[in-house]
């Protein structure tokens, strides 16, 4: 058998997408900036494509640029918000522990700029507290950015009560909505949002494209400088094919939302309740404000890496934590901000179902992560430590 468990680092591209890529690319190629009727429909498939993305989320067309993906989205709506609060003469920054590190390096830089960054705990259950944002906000607070859900440990926050915070207090608001979007519904009116983020590959879309929502009046600073695209806010050649993608199969997958969820959720509660047999062991983050898909463990006295490994052979393909890090030998950033010590979190486990995800596919996840567990457990000297008594066990 062959399990894909890590849809929060990819997706498979729907049929849908595939499809609606195709003509774009074998008949409607001209370039949407060129007068001439092969440019004029290309530029009317672009143009339809972000009133279908923005149909989605709530939002106008023109309040939709299409970018490389979440984390050029990530960068331009931050530093967008940086650049507007400096010339109020306003450069604090509120985000939390536990961001994307596209969101946590951009702050960096921004620091190294005169800003100054507060990053919200988000305690063991890896939500945001609001009378803890309450409480950072500043009269020199420009914007504020909180992820829709975390992308290791699935968890959902608070959104449309931190948007109103912000909106009450002036204050901008960016969520990272790239695990989000296309999973669990996302209403930028709904939730009080100024700024989001998404990428199209988390949700059966191609990769190489995402977008960002900009509410109309927040004024967007260019990463890119060159032609006049997508209203001189992003210079170069719009990937219409790409765009067409996306549209499709966020539309496709935001019709199938509820049905999914609906099969997914007993699911993914099955192989929490299955993992947590394993002795030792320790679900991350917040069992029912979760993703429908996201199941995070972490087991003593072993390493992910190891782990991962052993499942590849076992035909079940997962992660250990965000697959932008993948290379990194540091415990993961997310695991450390909600309380895990380094030893336990770098036995972590991170398994993200598919829309398609099964029954026994489940069970066979559940079998094969004991076997492989009680295996690694088996010749571990660090567990031998902690089986004797020479080290006391910390779950």
């Amino acid at each position: 058998m062959r399990i894909y468990a890590d849809n929060a680092a990819t997706t498979k591209m729907s049929r849908a997408a595939i499809d609606a890529m195709l003509p774009c690319m074998e008949e409607q190629y001209g370039n949407p900036s060129s007068l001439y009727a092969l440019g004029q429909r290309a530029k009317e498939i672009l143009e339809k494509s972000r009133e279908e993305v923005a149909a989605v989320i709530g939002a106008s067309p023109r309040e939709i640029i299409f970018t490389s993906g979440g984390s050029e989205a990530d960068n331009q709506a931050i530093r967008s918000a940086a650049a507007s609060g400096r010339k109020q003469g306003k450069t604090h920054i509120i985000s939390t522990a536990f961001e994307h590190h596209a969101v946590l390096h951009t702050l960096e830089a921004l620091e190294r700029e005169g800003f100054t960054v507060t990053l919200l705990p988000v305690h063991e259950n890896g939500v945001v507290r609001t009378e803890e944002l309450v409480s950072a906000i500043r009269d020199d607070t420009c914007l504020v950015s909180v992820m829709y859900a975390n992308n290791e440990i699935g968890t959902i926050q608070p959104i449309r009560e931190i948007g109103a915070i912000c909106r009450e207090r002036g204050v901008l608001f960016h969520t990272d909505a790239v695990q989000a979007v296309g999973h669990i519904p996302v209403d930028v009116d709904r939730d009080n949002v100024d700024l989001l983020s998404a990428s199209a590959h988390k949700f059966g879309g191609p990769k190489g494209i995402g977008f960002l929502y900009a509410r109309k009046g927040v004024r967007l600073t260019s990463l890119i400088e060159g032609g006049a695209q997508e209203r001189g806010k992003r210079a170069g050649t719009e990937n219409v094919a790409a765009a067409a993608g996306m549209a499709a199969a966020l539309t496709e997958s935001c019709s199938q939302m509820a049905q999914t969820a609906s099969r997914l959720i007993p699911l993914r509660d099955r192989i929490i309740e299955g993992l947590r047999e394993i002795p030792h062991s320790v679900l991350n983050g917040d069992e029912q404000l979760r993703l429908p898909s996201n199941v995070n463990f972490c087991f003593e006295g072993i390493e992910g890496e190891s782990l991962l490994l052993l499942l590849d052979d076992k035909g079940i393909c997962a992660s250990s934590g965000s697959a932008c890090t993948s290379g990194s030998l540091d415990p993961s950033h997310v695991l450390l901000a909600i309380g895990r010590v380094h030893d336990v979190a770098h036995g972590s486990l991170r398994l993200t179902l598919g829309p398609d995800a099964t029954a026994e596919e489940a069970e066979y996840i559940i079998r094969n992560v004991k076997e492989v567990v009680e295996r690694l457990r088996g010749f571990s000297p660090v567990w031998r430590d902690l089986s004797s008594g020479k080290r006391p066990h910390i779950l």
